[in-house]
């Protein structure tokens, strides 16, 4: 067993975490149009609970709150019903997992809204970019700006969704500040023009997160929020830079270490583009804080190793290499080559491309030099990746695994050897993991409902 400060256990305030490895945020639009979970989501995050934190997609704290369709929402008994069984099956298989508490503002569509009612905003300004409906991407709507009056009751819905996490099983939650969404928005002062109390200076600017992140730590206790930022990120809404981003954001971590929450999570750099990560002192960020600091963005094995090792982070959130590897812990452990989930997968649809991956074709030139039996096989059998769900309340507990498996061909000709390739793929199984990665093969199927494509998922780098 690995010894690497990044395999090892940690806390973050009060939650005990099994190693540096954190699932991030990944917006999957699995949830129907109500934002109730289905029961796929009871695997997904079931199969990755070996990860020391699982940090869960973007969760919609209202109905004003949302911008993308199929995304889950946590304000009604049916939703904290749907997700019960998630945080049941992460804690049967010995993980934890928090849940991200979420409100787009500006960034949403009439169609996503109430009575298609305009999405709200800090101020009246259209955010760029598009966002993802039932029709499949459009602009996002003209936005109103919100009364002074009005923001009290946005501040109990997340003090609401809080409540409804605890009783949903969480472990703690995550306040969603970060990628452009309605707290980003308040504190930039690129998208806050106002001229009362939450607009203006700095510290009525950050007066909204804060608000929202003392309410919520009243319900769970400080110790078990945490909060995500990203200073340099404008990739969601085309959203500008804040003028004065170092000083605003040291501002913001000093007061967040005031109330000494477990951790800061802080999007490293540019979500979905060039790092640019060195454009920001994040040392500085992290000091200002105090606390446990979370990176995000980019990371590989070994910048995650030399984070850990060197004191710059005390855990790193992974967001794509989950997506096709459940048991990305073990991966990294071992030094495994990784699987690139297909893009098409990313978005909406059912059990393909999130809880299962199907192979069309295995590749035959590296099988036939691992076993000179098949050199002259032209078409193998159809190898795939499956993946098991971890351990339940009503299954032994055991750990999320993802298995190569071939498939014996119809009606293949007796002189073709396919059963001599189908024996060499059973032969050559405990040899497969570290020599023919599971990257090797990946198939998109028919969805059930409209599915848009993107290079990355929305809420993660």
């Amino acid at each position: 067993m690995s010894t690497a400060a990044l395999f090892s256990p940690t806390r973050l305030g009060a939650i005990k975490v099994r190693n540096r490895i954190a699932m991030a945020p990944l917006t999957r639009s699995r949830a129907g149009m109500d934002g109730v979970q289905t029961p796929l989501a009871v695997d997904y995050y079931g199969q990755r609970a070996s990860a020391g934190l699982i940090i869960t997609e973007a969760t919609n704290i209202s109905r004003q709150g949302r911008g993308c369709a199929y995304t889950p929402g946590l304000y009604t008994d049916a939703h904290v019903a749907a997700w019960k069984p998630v945080t049941d099956a992460v804690h049967a298989a010995g993980g934890r997992i928090v849940v991200q508490l979420w409100h787009v503002g500006r960034m949403s569509h009439t169609s996503l809204q109430e009575d298609g009612a305009a999405p709200v905003a800090p101020s009246a300004i259209q955010a760029g970019g598009n966002v993802f409906t039932e029709a499949g991407y459009v602009p996002p709507s003209m936005p109103r700006a919100l009364a002074t009056e009005e923001i009290a009751g946005i501040v109990d819905d997340y003090r609401q969704a809080a409540r409804r996490a605890k009783d949903a099983g969480f472990d703690g939650v995550e306040v969603h500040a970060a990628n452009g969404y309605l707290l980003e928005q308040f504190l930039r002062d690129s998208t806050n023009h106002r001229d009362d109390r939450y607009g203006g200076s700095v510290e009525n600017r950050a007066r909204l997160l804060l608000e929202v992140t003392a309410a919520v730590a009243e319900v769970w206790g400080a110790d078990r929020v945490g909060l995500r930022l990203s200073p340099l990120s404008t990739a969601i809404g085309d959203t500008p830079l804040d003028s004065r981003t170092m000083e605003t954001h040291l501002y913001v971590a000093r007061r967040l270490g005031e109330l000494g929450l477990a951790y800061l999570h802080v999007v490293e750099g540019q979500l979905h583009a060039g790092n640019g990560a060195d454009d920001f002192d994040v040392k500085a960020l992290r000091d200002a804080f105090g606390g446990a600091y979370l990176a995000n963005n980019g990371y590989d094995r070994q910048r995650a190793l030399d984070a850990t090792a060197g004191g710059h982070a005390d855990m790193i959130a992974f967001g794509k290499p989950f997506i096709g590897n459940p048991d990305l812990v073990e991966c990294l452990r071992t030094d495994t080559p990784l699987f690139d989930a297909p893009t098409a997968g990313y978005f909406g649809g059912g059990a393909e491309g999130y809880t299962q991956f199907t192979a069309p074709q295995a590749n035959v030139a590296l099988i036939a030099a691992l076993h000179p039996s098949t050199q002259n096989l032209r078409s193998p059998p159809c190898p795939s990746t499956t993946c098991s769900p971890a351990s339940s309340a009503s299954a032994p507990r055991r750990s999320a695994t993802c298995s190569v498996t071939s498939r014996k061909p119809k009606r293949a000709p007796r002189s073709t050897p396919l059963g001599t390739m189908a024996s060499a793929i059973s032969t050559m199984r405990p040899f497969m993991a570290p020599a023919w990665p599971r990257s090797a093969w990946a198939k998109r199927l028919p969805t059930n409902h409209a599915t848009p494509t993107s290079s990355a998922p929305r809420s993660a780098g």
